[in-house]
């Protein structure tokens, strides 16, 4: 290729990044589809799914349950919060993605390339090593350690989520509690899913990370999932798997109905690598389990939750 070629590849790149981050519908179906054109890249996979699920906590903010326990003004924060983190994960992700497809095909030297989309110099090193010996499982745990350093600063421990979010009861007692969970669901009408919990801890975050990754590429489980998402398109409404089975939403609506297309400012971002480091732990293969369907754990605590709205709503109304 010509440099103006390589110009033209790269702009292309930014482009096409620019137009799936637009919001939470784009950026699953953009997943998704290049999982289904690289499936030997099992981290698209897993962040379709988890991009799912960031979709469904969105909408759920706009329940009755949620507007009468929490502010509008907690639920923006919260819907900030989830907005802006698979935000930044995105638009760091998806042009290396799109970098290996080009690669892949011959089109270009990705490796000479990934700087140009400010890409850590960990992932670069990992890039040069999985085209070397291709080794997929070490690309899926590296991508997962990757992405939860990209929203470190800028979501984490950045001042306004840390003051207005993190230090704030409604996100201790789902902590505490362990509400906030990520389901793969089938079209059978199981659930199977894991609690995320200390997500203000990066360690917790990647354990987490892959532990998801070994419940979804469960050799028994992973061609139900993936018929799933083949199948059900995507809507952030939790109807998208809840007519498949046995529990119930009442007035979960889609995502577009609930929120505009939000503008996001990007920030200069500096190399996370450069200043920590990894952990061997990170790289650490998880030990096989078996997994259980967990929906009626979670539906059971929605129960407790709905139940303490109405409480709260009388004790309003008398006041």
């Amino acid at each position: 290729m010509t440099i103006t070629d390589i110009a033209q590849l790269l702009s292309s790149i930014e482009e096409k990044t620019a137009a799936a981050n637009l919001d939470n519908i784009r950026r699953t179906m953009a997943y998704q589809a290049f999982y289904e054109r690289n499936p030997e890249i099992k981290w698209a996979f897993l962040a379709s799914m988890v991009s799912r699920n960031a979709g469904w906590n969105m909408t759920d903010l706009h329940l009755d349950m949620f507007q009468d326990l929490l502010s509008a003004r907690i639920r923006k924060q919260l819907f900030s919060l989830y907005e802006r983190a698979n935000w930044l994960i995105f638009s760091d992700a998806y042009p290396q993605l799109l970098l290996y497809e080009s690669h892949k095909k011959g089109q270009i030297d990705m490796i000479a390339h990934l700087h140009h989309f400010r890409v850590s110099a960990f992932m670069e090193e990992t890039w040069k090593q999985f085209i070397k010996e291709g080794d997929m499982q070490q690309l899926l745990y590296c991508l997962i350690v990757n992405e939860q350093h990209v929203i470190g600063s800028p979501v984490i421990v950045q001042p306004f989520y840390k003051k207005h979010v993190f230090s704030r009861w409604p996100y201790q007692l789902q902590d505490f509690f362990r509400l906030n969970t990520v389901f793969f669901p089938t079209m059978d009408g199981e659930l199977y899913g894991l609690y995320a919990h200390h997500f203000t801890s990066v360690d917790e975050r990647i354990q987490m990370g892959k532990k998801l990754s070994q419940l979804l590429f469960d050799d028994q489980l992973y061609p139900a999932f993936v018929q799933f998402a083949k199948r059900v398109p995507y809507t952030g409404s939790r109807d998208d798997y809840e007519r498949y089975g046995r529990f119930r939403t009442i007035g979960s609506c889609p995502l577009r109905a609930c929120y505009p297309v939000i503008t996001h400012k990007d920030i200069i971002r500096t190399d996370w690598y450069r200043y920590g480091g990894i952990k061997r732990s990170w790289l650490t293969p998880e030990k096989k389990k078996r997994h259980r369907p967990t929906g009626t754990a979670f539906y059971w605590k929605r129960r407790l939750m709905k139940i303490a709205a109405l409480i709260k709503k009388k004790s309003k109304a008398i006041n």
